[in-house]
C-alpha cells in the first residue's frame, strides 16, 4: 500500500427508498426519507449502546460520486459561480466521504432506523460517532 493511501472497513450499508442521485434531496433535513442503517455483525459489540433519540454522525462513501471534480456550481445552480469542493457539500470531490447528521428512531439489533438522512440505497457506511453537545457543558 502506498503512503499516501488507506484502507477502510464498511460497517453498514444503507437502506433507503432513495435511488436515483438527481430525485434525492441534497441535505438530510430537505425531506429524507427515513432510512435504515444496516450494520455489519462484526461490529455488533460497537452499536450496543445505540439508543432511540440519539443523534449520530454518520459517515458514508459516496459510491456513486466522481472523483475527479474540484469545483462545482453549488446547489447545482449554473447561474452561481463556480466553487471549490472543499467549500461545499458536494458529493462529488477527491474522496466522497459523506457526513450526515441523523437522530435515531429505533435499533432493532443491527438495523438503525433514522431520520434526515439523504444517502442512496446500497451507500455503504465507514463510521457512526455520536453528537456531541457543547463542549463547554463537558
Amino acid at each position: 500500500m502506498a503512503k499516501d493511501e488507506y484502507i477502510v472497513r464498511l460497517v453498514g450499508r444503507v437502506e433507503s427508498p432513495l435511488t436515483d442521485r438527481a430525485a434525492a434531496p441534497r441535505q438530510g433535513d430537505e425531506g429524507a426519507p427515513d432510512s435504515v442503517i444496516v450494520l455489519d455483525p462484526a461490529v455488533a459489540e460497537a452499536v450496543r449502546d445505540v439508543r432511540a433519540g440519539a443523534g449520530l454522525l454518520v459517515l458514508t462513501w459516496l459510491d456513486r460520486a466522481s472523483r475527479d471534480v474540484l469545483s462545482v456550481h453549488p446547489r447545482g445552480d449554473p447561474t452561481r459561480p463556480a466553487t471549490g469542493v472543499f467549500s461545499t457539500r458536494s458529493p462529488d470531490r477527491p474522496n466522497p466521504i459523506g457526513l450526515h447528521r441523523v437522530t435515531v428512531l429505533s435499533v432493532d439489533g443491527l438495523r438503525l432506523r433514522v431520520r434526515d438522512l439523504e444517502a442512496l440505497d446500497g451507500t455503504p457506511v465507514l463510521d457512526l460517532k455520536p453528537v456531541l453537545g457543547d463542549i463547554a457543558e463537558r
